[in-house]
């Protein structure tokens, strides 16, 4: 049976509560009982969550969906690229540091995204492809979870998914924010998932 590695951040700055973490708990109360999935949370620090990616990765697992919220997005995005770019992931120097010195530019995911995609359109759940990950830490979860897999000739393929907030993130907020309720994420990771053990089966 295929093997599944399936990671959510903590809560950080403004947000008390992460979307990410909210959609993998509702995912987890309905998985079938013959997927074998691994999940972990992860701190938004970016040393403490490379070293715990690395330790993961070892496992050699065939699939990693690594899940992020994304304040200001409506649709669930998967990312299909990772860049060597550190932004401000712990440095304090104004300059573009490399994620990797001994990396590539760039990392695409192997994973058949638009036809991901558009299964979970197909339920109505607002989803597409996004190819820019951002700077911060979503883009070195996802270029260092390729790169480590490179390196080390994992069979392990991966992306990212960018969640809209959660309506209870914002309830209280005076600002407007697009929202996804943390059932209907669980709903397209479960779909996405669904896709993917399908694939490796057959």
């Amino acid at each position: 049976m295929p093997t599944v590695l399936l990671t959510a951040f903590e809560p950080y700055d403004r947000w008390p509560e992460n979307a990410s973490w909210l959609a993998l708990v509702e995912l987890t109360r309905d998985l079938p009982v013959d997927w074998k999935v691994v999940t972990r949370r992860y701190p938004v620090d970016f040393a403490v969550m490379q070293e715990k990616l690395s330790a993961d990765l070892a496992a050699n697992f065939d699939f990693a969906l690594h899940l992020g919220q994304a304040p200001g997005n409506g649709r669930i995005h998967l990312e299909a690229i990772g860049i060597n770019v550190a932004g401000n992931c712990g440095h304090t120097s104004d300059e573009c540091q490399p994620l990797a010195a001994d990396g590539p530019a760039a990392y695409h995911s192997q994973l058949p995204l638009a036809a991901l995609a558009a299964s979970v359109r197909q339920v109505g759940i607002p989803c597409q492809v996004s190819h820019h990950a951002g700077t911060y830490l979503c883009n070195a979860l996802l270029y260092l979870s390729q790169h480590f897999s490179a390196q080390r000739r994992l069979k392990t393929r991966c992306t990212f998914l960018h969640l809209p907030l959660a309506p209870q993130q914002v309830l209280h907020d005076r600002q407007d924010w697009p929202t996804l309720p943390s059932a209907v994420c669980a709903e397209a990771i479960r779909i996405i998932l669904g896709q993917l053990v399908g694939e490796k089966v057959a």
